[in-house]
């Protein structure tokens, strides 16, 4: 039987790191990242992170990809300092 595919992680990857024993902060972040990088056009960030610590975070709130979900979640309130001319003073 084929589990059924999530919206907010469609090719499995959060689902196989939560279930991965010992597994570290550092891989938390690179499978993060191809999540990220794999997520669907027009898919709103936020509240995919919100769904899958809903998910998953409730029932494994010390697993480190937790942690990494909660910091990609901050990571997209804070705002991010422009560079370049936009960020020079003005004269």
């Amino acid at each position: 039987m084929k589990a059924e595919k999530d919206p907010f992680d469609p090719k499995g990857l959060i689902r196989e790191a939560y279930r991965i024993e010992g597994i570290t902060a550092e891989e938390c972040r690179s499978i993060f990242l191809d999540w990220a990088l794999s997520l669907p056009a027009g898919t709103e960030q936020r509240t995919a992170l919100n769904g899958l610590l809903a998910h998953y975070g409730a029932t494994a709130p010390d697993h480190p990809m937790s942690a990494i979900l909660t910091e990609g979640l901050h990571a997209i309130a804070t705002p991010q300092r422009r560079g370049g001319w936009k960020s020079r003073p003005r004269n």
